[in-house]
């Protein structure tokens, strides 16, 4: 059993940011993770930093703890300059990233960078970019020298000499819930990432995320199955906080979530870094007491 973190890039990295990140690891967690949005809901008009240099503050600061995204997406990310950004940042923590990666959202990384006037993607724009960004990717972190023109993207003799610091590349962990992004997670995956059925999160009930997340599961391995790959060797993570689940109410009420999703099949589990005063507060003292025990409880 894994459990890990997700820290918010909302701090100052000398005022409280770094502190997250050190004190994540002396807590035993297995990983820490930061969101990669250009900005993020309700924390849109508060401090927000980029994730790849948050990220590269957090390998000069930890020793053992992984690092990677939960999640990146082509919404704002060209695979060439995202991969030199991936190398030189699985160099620097000495082959510690973990990329969290998924087609995107309608958000503002998807309306930042365009004009007033033009439209964003929709969701079969998003999947067509996700189909051939994630591939390119892939081959840009393996090879030393790609050359590529596709629908959406191009790359000219792109170096990415030395390469990645893990072999053959940095794992990909794939957020996917669609058949399109369930293909991608087999094929190309070293670990799947959902949130769970996000139209249960106000008015469904636990008993009905289970389910979604069940058939979540089946669907993943129908998936595998067509791409000729068992998905049992696929780490599943669950980042929460999206569910109708309040697992950081109190220490028992994470131990029965985790119990309960870790039977599912889920190896990883993802719990927010309390933020007060938005939808991830917590009692700090509850979410260390899970760090430092929840695993023991559950073997």
């Amino acid at each position: 059993m894994r459990l890990s973190t997700v820290i918010l890039p909302v701090h100052r990295w000398h005022e409280g940011g770094r502190d997250r990140w050190t004190r994540a690891e002396r807590l035993g967690f297995h990983a820490a993770y930061t969101y990669d949005h250009l900005a993020w809901r309700t924390f849109r008009d508060g401090p927000w930093f980029g994730a790849v240099p948050t990220l590269t503050a957090a390998a000069t600061a930890t020793e053992r703890l992984r690092l990677g995204t939960l999640v990146t997406s082509p919404n704002f990310r060209h695979p060439v300059t995202l991969a030199k950004d991936l190398i030189t940042l699985d160099d620097v923590s000495g082959g510690r990233i973990t990329l969290g990666i998924g087609a995107g959202g309608n958000g503002y990384d998807a309306t930042t960078l365009r004009r007033q006037d033009e439209a964003p993607w929709t969701p079969r724009e998003r999947a067509d970019h996700f189909d051939e960004f994630l591939p390119l990717l892939d081959k840009l972190l393996r090879e030393p020298s790609v050359t590529h023109e596709g629908r959406f993207y191009a790359a000219t003799e792109a170096r990415n000499i030395p390469g990645c610091a893990q072999s053959p590349r940095l794992p990909f962990a794939v957020a996917a819930t669609g058949p399109r992004g369930l293909k991608l997670a087999a094929r190309y995956g070293q670990a799947w990432v959902t949130t769970g059925d996000p139209k249960l999160y106000e008015a469904g009930t636990p008993a009905q995320s289970v389910a979604a997340l069940r058939g979540q599961i089946s669907r993943l391995e129908e998936a595998g199955e067509a791409v000729g790959r068992d998905v049992m060797e696929l780490d599943k993570i669950l980042l929460t906080g999206f569910t109708p689940d309040r697992p950081l109410s109190s220490f028992d009420a994470f131990v029965d979530f985790a119990g309960t999703h870790f039977g599912l099949g889920f190896t990883e589990i993802v719990l927010h870094w309390p933020v007060p005063g938005s939808d991830f507060a917590a009692d700090e003292q509850v979410f260390e007491r899970i760090a430092t025990e929840g695993p023991a409880q559950l073997g």
